[in-house]
């Protein structure tokens, strides 16, 4: 029986962070399209969208907690909503800036954008896109077709992991 090889990393730093996500605040900027509001696809994303945030003077920030990845290239068979569904009916009409770390398979995405009216006005812009996607952002810094190893994740929690639940 083979032994499955570790996924080929790419490994992104905290300054790598700041030169995207203020790369991407910087094409908003550009192409004139400034939310109304962000929405951060948590965990990689709440990083994402508080920077850009910040980078735009954005005050409302909100927050979707999806659960899709489990471990390196390992998934659930769909994403499914950690905790309360947040209220998103007050952003039909608005623009909303999706903000997540990468674009991988697409399916959080797409499991995201169901969540919105149908007449919001949706962009999503992600650091890293992979050529993969069923999903593809509007704006992306980077693309590979790598593991990333974002810096948030490269040293092992403090604490021990829940019972069958992965701690990366």
């Amino acid at each position: 029986m083979a032994v499955p090889s570790e996924p080929e990393l790419e490994i992104f730093s905290y300054e790598e962070f700041g030169t995207g996500v203020r790369w991407l605040a910087e094409q908003l900027v550009e192409r004139n399209w400034i939310p109304d509001v962000i929405l951060g696809v948590v965990r990689g994303g709440l990083f994402v969208s508080t920077a850009i945030a910040y980078a735009l003077d954005i005050k409302d920030v909100r927050h979707v907690n999806v659960e899709f990845y489990t471990d390196a290239g390992e998934t659930l068979p769909e994403p499914v909503l950690i905790g309360e569904q947040p209220y998103l009916a007050d952003l039909g009409g608005k623009r909303v800036l999706v903000a997540d770390d990468v674009a991988d398979t697409g399916a959080t995405l797409q499991f995201v954008r169901a969540m919105l009216p149908d007449d919001a006005i949706v962009h999503v812009a992600v650091l890293y896109e992979k050529p993969g996607t069923t999903y593809n952002p509007d704006l992306a810094w980077r693309s590979t077709d790598k593991w990333i190893r974002f810096p948030w994740i490269q040293v092992p929690p403090v604490r021990v992991a829940e019972e069958g639940r992965s701690s990366v």
